[in-house]
């Protein structure tokens, strides 16, 4: 297809194109209030909750002070509920609304179409992740990132990784409202199994082992890291290993099932 606009007959780029598909999301979320307090609201939230939560389980388990559980698992959540659990809600309305079928008729390529889907989703994770951060600073008194640089990695990465999940999750996902349903199993499972909340190491030996095969565990090795500067450079290449494995595997399952098109 020409890389000219019939309209206006100016070259397009990626980047262009990916700008106007985030306009055009950011722009229909932006339609309703509810969603927008609850995404400014919701980190905040979440440090009152996990702390009250985690209030009952020892330090000595954790392996590190509550502040830092609090914000890692904090982390986390914003993660798995903004990026993996809204979008592939989001991808299942665009979805059954054709809207995704009308876009593929344009410029933008597939890849292109998908990355837009997921540029609010991102802007709201990064935003959310930064006032987590801050709320960490004035309420819990933490200290700052000791890694910021892996910090960014693991964010880049989880969001990355997640964005594809919920793409292949929407191809078992038959409408919005089962959505709920189809994406709680990775959820509870990257939540009691990657390290959110208790590093991986405080689990018994085979259970260990087996979570650090979770999609998530290698991401969030990285943001733990971030947070605390405690990682070694084998565990890291490990958690590296993990997200590339686990990138590579979500990418040729989105090319060979993703539908574009409603089940009739």
């Amino acid at each position: 297809m020409s890389a000219t606009t019939a309209t206006t007959g100016r070259p397009t780029t990626t980047l262009s194109r990916l700008a106007a598909l985030g306009r055009a999301e950011l722009t229909l979320l932006g339609r309703n209030r509810n969603n927008l307090f609850i995404a400014a609201a919701m980190p905040l939230l979440m440090i009152f909750l996990l702390r009250s939560s985690l209030k009952g389980i020892d330090e000595a388990t954790l392996g590190i002070s509550l502040g830092a559980a609090t914000l890692i698992g904090g982390t986390g959540m914003v993660l798995l509920l903004v990026v993996y659990m809204s979008l592939t809600s989001s991808l299942v309305a665009r979805r059954e609304e054709l809207v995704l079928k009308r876009l593929r008729t344009g410029e933008a390529t597939d890849a292109e179409i998908l990355a837009g889907a997921a540029l609010p989703a991102t802007a709201i994770a990064l935003a959310q992740a930064a006032i987590l951060t801050v709320g960490g600073f004035t309420i819990l008194g933490s200290d700052a990132p000791a890694r910021p640089d892996l910090l960014v990695l693991g964010l880049a990465g989880a969001i990355v990784l997640l964005a594809g999940l919920a793409a292949v999750t929407t191809t078992f996902t038959r409408t919005v409202e089962s959505a709920g349903l189809t994406t709680l199993p990775l959820f509870l499972v990257s939540s009691f199994g990657s390290g959110l909340f208790v590093p991986r190491d405080a689990l018994p030996g085979l259970a260990a082992d087996l979570a650090q095969l979770l999609p998530l565990s290698g991401v969030m090795e990285f943001v733990r890291a971030g947070w605390l500067g405690t990682a070694h450079s084998g565990s890291l290449l490990a958690a590296a290993l993990n997200t590339v494995a686990w990138g590579v595997l979500t990418g040729w399952a989105v090319r060979r099932w993703f539908r574009w098109e409603p089940r009739r």
